[in-house]
């Protein structure tokens, strides 16, 4: 099948999936399964199809499941307790009603320097729904402010993975790479934040669709700040502890060993949950399970709709799509606009930003050379172009989009509209930075 016959079939499988869920109102697993099984069987030998539906659904659960069940647990507990309307009051008191968005922005951008966007966002969510309730704020804004600032350091920054092994395929100075990522996410963040502004005033959804926490007419006693903040910031610094020992440690000893277990996320996370249910002011069994219980419902949808997720996003990357678009781009001599425009490719095909700049940097590093970027700063610039291609277009087959749309109770139709432009403006945003950069450098 040819590429353009290919990349037809994708934009109609998303077109389909986004009415099924927004028009038609369809469950979303069951919109994202059946678009995927058909496009499966119209792209895909027969008997690849099944096991490129398994291979999607499994490698999703196997990457974000825990995640996701932990920080359900961690979430209901603090919206239980009213830990997250004792952090709401203490943010605001610092910020004012007026900037609780810029504070929950700030609050992703910094969370985000070490830890996965989804893990962050997951973590954040019970105090992003808060803030919204207690500033009365647009709930897609809030949500769009907290995804984009997450988002921008995700793409462009080692530690993560995507820019950590795609510096180390091109042999790029990842200490350089950290202080110039650090300076083009910013205003990566920045447009995503200002159009999120700019557009979600559109939409008419109100903080009381949000999920309640706690009645917060009654006189309930709230834990203190700082023991409410405890089960998100323990978590965010075992993980960050994790990922500044594997930067600047090679050595495999047996410390490195253990705070690489303590600074996976499953178990930082699990770490988070056991300080949570210190928040309840009567400790018993009773109470325990009927938090983990509510936690399971509330994450097995999350759960199954992401998975279906990676089911969609398999499927596409099983066609090899994103590879031919991009050895076709290679031919073009196109510059720094090369690996931007395969990263983006690849990220709108298959919808992991990882997977996008490591693929990018495996096409695009026998070219270095011949493009005339085979110098250090060169190489910089061109890991910067990868990471800003990367960022364009999160929609329906990336993991990350659905967890935004269900740990923030908000409409899929509204993620895309909002979240999702606001990607491409911070893509562009990325890589016009990065044009400037390269006149400069």
């Amino acid at each position: 099948m040819s590429l353009l016959a290919l990349l037809c079939l994708i934009l109609s499988g998303i077109i389909l999936i986004i009415l099924l869920t927004s028009w038609l109102k369809v469950n979303a697993f069951l919109s994202l399964f059946m678009v995927s099984f058909f496009l499966a069987i119209a792209v895909l030998p027969l008997q690849d199809v099944v096991p490129a539906l398994k291979k999607g659904f499994g490698d999703t659960l196997a990457s974000i499941g825990l995640i996701i069940v932990f920080g359900a647990i961690i979430g209901v507990t603090l919206d239980t307790t009213g830990a997250t309307v004792s952090m709401a009051n203490f943010i605001l008191g610092k910020t004012g009603r007026n900037r609780a968005p810029l504070a929950i922005s700030l609050t992703g951008f910094i969370t985000g320097l070490p830890i996965f966007c989804d893990s962050g966002f997951v973590v954040l969510s019970g105090l992003n729904r808060s803030l919204t309730r207690k500033s009365n704020s647009n709930p897609v804004f809030m949500a769009t402010a907290l995804a984009t600032s997450l988002y921008a350091v995700h793409c462009l920054i080692p530690p993560h993975p995507g820019a950590t092994a795609a510096a180390g395929i091109l042999e790029a100075n990842i200490g350089k790479l950290v202080l110039l990522g650090i300076l083009v996410s910013i205003p990566a963040a920045m447009s995503g934040y200002g159009w999120a502004k700019l557009v979600s005033h559109k939409f008419k959804m109100k903080t009381e669709t949000l999920p309640a926490t706690i009645d917060e007419t009654t006189q309930q006693v709230l834990p203190s700040p700082g023991k409410s903040f405890l089960p998100v910031l323990i978590p965010l610094v075992l993980i960050t502890l994790k990922s500044t020992v594997n930067f600047l440690i090679t050595a495999n000893s047996l410390p490195v060993r253990i705070i690489g277990l303590l600074g996976d996320p499953v178990t930082a996370l699990m770490t988070g949950m056991f300080l949570s249910f210190r928040l309840f002011p009567v400790y018993n069994k009773e109470s325990l399970n009927r938090v983990i219980s509510a936690s399971i419902e509330k994450a097995g949808p999350i759960i199954i709709i992401t998975a279906a997720g990676g089911i969609f996003g398999a499927v596409i990357k099983a066609t090899g799509t994103g590879e031919q678009a991009g050895a076709l781009l290679a031919t073009t001599g196109l510059g720094l606009l090369i690996p931007f425009l395969i990263a983006f490719i690849l990220k709108t095909a298959q919808g992991s930003s990882t997977v996008a700049i490591i693929t990018t940097a495996s096409i695009v590093m026998p070219m270095l050379g011949s493009m005339g970027y085979s110098g250090e700063t060169e190489k910089l610039l061109v890991m910067l172009a990868m990471g800003a291609g990367s960022m364009m277009v999160s929609h329906a087959n990336d993991s990350y989009f659905w967890v935004i749309t269900n740990f923030s109770g908000i409409q899929a139709n509204d993620t895309l509209k909002v979240y999702s432009t606001s990607t491409i403006v911070m893509g562009i945003t990325a890589m016009a930075c990065v044009m400037l950069l390269s006149l400069v450098l």
